[in-house]
């Protein structure tokens, strides 16, 4: 392995929040400078409630580290300039980032995508691998170009999907670890000057948000199938309608949690097309 370059100056574009304080906290852990994290303003984010973990302020940001809030992708150039950074990371940001900002950093702009590209690129991911079943997710870091997903890939790795885990808070750890776990062999690919493996067109797929056609579950369907569409739905952010909705003694309910095995707290059991179900929580619908 190359020697390990140190003492970057490196900017992180991200909304993210626990996210955002792992990468730095990895960054800065392999000798780089974590000058900013820039973020969007959040009435350019649809007027969206306060995330779990509550707006991010001077008092609740990592330490020592520039948080700067953009009105618009067209000022991130500008602000990315004065900051003379070496490399920008950039994990779950809602704009698409223009190419004169992409340009600038000395060693380049790294996104990170949680999916096997190229298969399921866009917003949603985790829960498309999770609709179609797969076993395993996928942590991806690779160089940004002007469309979505689509750069030379630098790094990736396997996570396995565990049948207990329901929310996005469980399983989200996981992907994080693994995906800081390969930063080093980004910033060495990085300072390599390696552009990476390019992405094949063949096989690639988008992982939009989650419409009607998913909203309603099946009985009749595999317990599996059923408990990943509950999964798939609960980490599907600002997907529209919401779901997935299920008849339950006479009640439409918004099912948030099942489980492929009997937890044994007395949750109620449903029949499936192959055997049986537990709901472990839901909500009225109004």
């Amino acid at each position: 392995m190359a020697e390990q370059p140190t003492g970057w100056r490196v900017v992180l574009i991200a909304i993210v929040q626990p996210i955002a304080e792992e990468v730095i906290s990895a960054v800065r852990g392999m000798g780089h400078d974590a000058v900013a994290w820039l973020l969007p303003r959040r009435p350019h984010l649809k007027d969206s409630p306060p995330p779990p973990w509550g707006e991010t302020t001077d008092k609740s940001a990592p330490q020592d580290v520039n948080i700067i809030l953009a009105r618009s992708k067209e000022e991130i150039g500008p602000l990315l300039r004065g900051l003379e950074p070496d490399v920008v990371l950039c994990w779950g940001f809602p704009w698409k980032i223009p190419q004169d900002a992409l340009d600038i950093p000395r060693y380049g702009s790294v996104n990170h995508h949680p999916a096997a590209l190229p298969r399921h690129r866009g917003p949603i991911p985790l829960s498309w691998a999770l609709r179609e079943g797969d076993t395993e997710f996928y942590s991806t870091w690779h160089r940004m170009d002007a469309e979505l997903d689509t750069g030379a890939i630098l790094a990736q790795k396997t996570i396995p999907i565990l049948d207990e885990e329901t929310t996005i808070w469980e399983m989200g750890p996981r992907v994080v670890q693994a995906s800081v776990e390969l930063l080093p062999r980004v910033f060495e690919r990085l300072a390599a000057g390696d552009p990476g493996e390019p992405q094949a067109e063949e096989g690639a797929s988008w992982a939009g948000f989650l419409e009607e056609d998913y909203a309603a579950i099946d009985w009749s369907q595999t317990s599996r199938e059923i408990h990943n569409q509950v999964r798939a739905w609960s980490i599907a952010f600002q997907s529209e309608p919401e779901g997935p909705f299920a008849e339950l003694d006479g009640e439409r309910v918004k099912v948030k949690r099942t489980s492929l095995a009997d937890p044994g707290d007395g949750s109620p059991a449903h029949e499936t097309g192959d055997g049986r179900i537990w709901i472990l929580e839901t909500e009225p619908t109004s």
